[in-house]
C-alpha cells in the first residue's frame, strides 16, 4: 500500500481540524498521497460551500471528502468521493455522481449514536412532558401536573421504517428501554445473512447481525407500507433515504392508518423532510390522529417563519442538527481511512453508494 496514490491529491473539506490519528494513518500507510485538509467556515450556523477555494487548492485534486456538492468544472479529475452525509440525494443530478467510473461512498454509520439518542431523547421528553415542566421552570412555577399521564417505554412497540445504521441503533436503545422492535426494509430479509449490516458501524453500537427485531416487514408498494403502519406502533422512526419511491410517502392516508392503532403513535422523522407531507402532518397533530411528533428535517429547509408546523400542537422541531456530535468527524475520518485501504488493495469500499 505504501506505493498507492502517488499521483493523487485528497481534498478534505470539513468543519473540523484533521484528527491526529487520521493524519498519522495516512502518513504511515500512504506516504505518497497528498492531503489538503481545509476547515469549512461556518456563517450564521450554516456550513459555507467551497466556492471560496483558490485555483491552487483545487489543482490536481483526484479524491474528495466533503459534505457539499462542488461545481463540476472545479473537479474534472476526481474519481473517488467520500460523502460526509448518509444520504446522497443532493448528488443525484451531478455528472460525477452519474459517471459509473466514479466511486461514491456515503457516510452511513457515522451518525447513528447521536441520532438515535436524539430520537429516544425526544420520545422520552414527550412521554414525560419535559417541555411542560421546562416552561414552568421559566415561570418559577412549582406545579406537579398529576392530570398528565406518564407512559413508560416498557412493553411498548417501536416501528423502524428503514433499518439501516440509524434504525439499528434506535432499535438497540429501544430494546434497552424494554420496547419491542418491528423493522421495515426495502427488500426482503428472510435469512440471517441478509439481515446483517455490512456498512460502517461504530464499535459497540447498532444491531450488526439483525437480531433485535421481533418481526421484519418489507416491500416497495404503498400497501406494504400501510400494512407496517397498522402494526400498533407506539413510536414510529422514519429513517429512509429520499428517492422517487419515498418522496411524499407519508400523507393523510398514512396518518389515518396510524390513528387506528391501539395507542396513538408518536412520529420521529430524522430522514428527509420531503418524505412526510407537512400539510398532512399538521392536520394529524391538530386533529389528534397521532400523539405527537419530533422532526429534525423539514421541507423546505430552513423552515420559514409563519409555517404552520411551528405552531402545530405536540411537535418538537430542531434545525437538522441530530447528526451533530463531537465524535462525528472522528468517525468519518476513520471511515475515510478504511476506504483508502480498500481502494489501495483493489477492494470494494465500505458504504459503496448504489446511485439509485
Amino acid at each position: 500500500m505504501a506505493n498507492a496514490f502517488k499521483d493523487d491529491v485528497l481534498l478534505v473539506y470539513l468543519p473540523s481540524q484533521p484528527p491526529p490519528q487520521f493524519l498519522q494513518g495516512v502518513a504511515s500507510k500512504f506516504p505518497n498521497l497528498k492531503v489538503r485538509w481545509v476547515e469549512t467556515p461556518v456563517d450564521n450556523g450554516q456550513l459555507l460551500p467551497p466556492d471560496h477555494l483558490t485555483a491552487d487548492q483545487w489543482a490536481g485534486v483526484t479524491m474528495m471528502c466533503i459534505y457539499h456538492v462542488p461545481k463540476p468544472e472545479v473537479i474534472p479529475d476526481v474519481w473517488f468521493f467520500q460523502a460526509a452525509s448518509a444520504g446522497t440525494d443532493a448528488w443525484t443530478k451531478h455528472p460525477k455522481y452519474q459517471d459509473p467510473d466514479v466511486v461514491f461512498s456515503n457516510a452511513s454509520g457515522c451518525q447513528p449514536p447521536q441520532i438515535a439518542e436524539w430520537v429516544i431523547g425526544s420520545w422520552l421528553s414527550h412521554e414525560h412532558h419535559f417541555q411542560v415542566y421546562a416552561d414552568q421552570q421559566k415561570q418559577e412555577l412549582w406545579r406537579p401536573r398529576l392530570e398528565m399521564e406518564v407512559n413508560v417505554s416498557t412493553n411498548r412497540r417501536m416501528g423502524i421504517l428503514g433499518y439501516g445504521g440509524i434504525g439499528r441503533q434506535c432499535a438497540r436503545l429501544g430494546q434497552a428501554l424494554g420496547m419491542e422492535v418491528f423493522a421495515y426494509t426495502h427488500r426482503e430479509r428472510l435469512t440471517p445473512e441478509s439481515r446483517r449490516d455490512e456498512t460502517y458501524c461504530v464499535p459497540g453500537t447498532g444491531d450488526p447481525d439483525g437480531l433485535i427485531p421481533a418481526r421484519w416487514f418489507s416491500g416497495t408498494s404503498r400497501d406494504a407500507i400501510n400494512d407496517f403502519l397498522a402494526q400498533d406502533l407506539d413510536l414510529l422512526v422514519v429513517s429512509l433515504p429520499l428517492n422517487n419511491d419515498t418522496r411524499g410517502l407519508f400523507g393523510r392516508e398514512q396518518f389515518e392508518i396510524l390513528s387506528r392503532n391501539r395507542n396513538k403513535t408518536f412520529l420521529s422523522n430524522i430522514a428527509r423532510g420531503a418524505i412526510v407531507d407537512d400539510t398532512a402532518l399538521v392536520h394529524a397533530l391538530e386533529t389528534g390522529l397521532i400523539s405527537g411528533a419530533a422532526i429534525d428535517v423539514t421541507d423546505p429547509e430552513p423552515l420559514p417563519k409563519g409555517h404552520p408546523l411551528w405552531k402545530a400542537p405536540n411537535i418538537f422541531i430542531t434545525p437538522h442538527i441530530a447528526w451533530m456530535s463531537s465524535k462525528y468527524w472522528d468517525n468519518l475520518s476513520d471511515l475515510l481511512l478504511k476506504n483508502l485501504e480498500k481502494l489501495a488493495t483493489g477492494q470494494t469500499v465500505i458504504n459503496l453508494d448504489k446511485k439509485r
